[in-house]
């Protein structure tokens, strides 16, 4: 009787834990806990820790330094290292985990692993891990025990859900691995679109930041990578900065950094040194302007160049993506098609190469201030007088910057 309801007991444990909770209510638990470890990784890991563009309060810094703790096992000095490690060296040989050198496929399914292997490495953690705690908390519990609390999370969770806890601690423990080390750093600079020609291969793989914090917005990042938003345009919503918003209201949080935002001095008629300074500082803004600016200028030329028989096999297609990658990026196959299809187009080629002069006037920092504002003011009076309007147009913004 006794061994019966002994029995009894530990069966409806296993199918409920202590908190009795239908499967419905588990699933949307799990939803939860595993979206506040990505708040965790989003806000405290990577733009607090990595990045420093805010501050956190005391009690949410160490809260989320606890959560990951139970639910990722992850250490902030190496998360933070190798992070900063990536941005140093972005898809080259040395970046930790980049598709473009390693492969999607390596990246996307074994982000994690080469996450561990890196943390190995003692000279990245020594230059790049500096600024991290190092309290008693963190060298005595966090860093030094850093396994045991996902085991103590798998405990929790059977004790509250009983055997279904097990599905759900398997899930908290896949949730980072694959949408961060997976899916950002893999997709995140191999498909998407992009805001900024950035230097690196980053995407902003959908403009709702939402499933994985607001980081699915990645080009924008890489971009402006101490800026503590990731959105940039109207349409982007970047959930992370929405709760950074609230903790600041709150009195935990204090942004310390955000993506430049360009000012405008209406019928400016000479560029001058603010003009200079403006352009430099919103170099990113200017490009991006300038690309929808080459759009229509592509609109204007298209049923002229279909119409020319002679162009025979030359891919438009292929030539207007061409037309929007940095000229100094092109292959040689690649630059000999844009030769061929500039042979028809007097504009096209007027916009590609005004395009690689205006990068001059950030790129080549030998100049004096006087030899790059002549320049910038060269620049506007050749764009002006070309005849191309969206040139013309793009002309008067810029040099309107203040």
């Amino acid at each position: 009787m006794i061994l019966s309801t002994v029995s009894n007991a530990i069966l409806e444990f296993l199918a409920t834990g202590i908190t009795g909770l239908a499967g419905w209510e588990v699933f949307f638990y799990t939803l939860i806990v595993t979206h506040v470890t990505i708040v965790a990784v989003t806000i405290y890991l990577h733009r607090h820790q990595a990045h420093r563009a805010l501050e956190l309060h005391a009690i949410p810094s160490h809260f989320f330094r606890f959560w990951l703790w139970l639910t990722t096992g992850q250490v902030t000095k190496e998360w933070a290292a190798i992070h900063r490690k990536h941005h140093a060296k972005c898809d080259t040989a040395e970046d930790p985990h980049s598709p473009v050198t390693r492969g999607i496929k390596k990246v996307l399914f074994e982000g994690a692993e080469l996450y561990r292997a890196e943390s190995k490495n003692l000279e990245t953690m020594e230059k790049y891990g500096h600024g991290t705690p190092d309290d008693w908390m963190e060298r005595n519990i966090y860093t030094r025990f850093s396994w045991q609390g996902i085991v103590l999370c798998l405990f929790i969770n059977i004790a509250l859900f009983g055997a279904i806890g097990i599905t759900v601690w398997a899930v908290q423990m896949m949730w980072i691995p694959v949408t961060a080390a997976g899916i950002i750093n893999g997709i995140g600079h191999y498909w998407g679109y992009r805001n900024y020609d950035c230097s690196d291969a980053a995407t902003n793989i959908i403009p709702f930041g939402i499933l994985i914090g607001g980081e699915e917005l990645h080009n924008n990042h890489h971009t402006f990578a101490t800026s503590a938003k990731l959105s940039s345009k109207w349409y982007e919503f970047d959930i992370g900065w929405m709760y950074i918003c609230i903790l600041e209201k709150m009195g935990l949080a204090k942004v310390k950094r955000l993506a430049p935002e360009p000012k405008f001095a209406q019928g400016k008629l000479v560029p001058d040194f603010d003009t200079l300074q403006s352009v430099i500082a919103n170099r990113y803004d200017v490009m991006a302007k300038y690309a929808k600016s080459l759009k229509h200028t592509w609109k204007e030329e298209t049923a002229h160049l279909q119409g020319k028989a002679e162009l025979g096999t030359l891919c438009l297609k292929t030539s207007r993506k061409l037309l929007q990658r940095e000229p100094g990026k092109l292959e040689g196959s690649q630059q000999q098609q844009l030769t061929e299809l500039f042979r028809h187009s007097k504009a096209l080629e007027t916009m590609h190469q005004m395009r690689a002069e205006l990068g001059v006037i950030w790129e080549r920092s030998h100049f004096t201030r006087d030899q790059l504002l002549h320049q910038l003011q060269d620049w506007c009076a050749r764009a002006e007088a070309s005849g191309i309007k969206s040139l013309q147009e793009f002309s008067f913004r810029l040099r309107s910057y203040a």
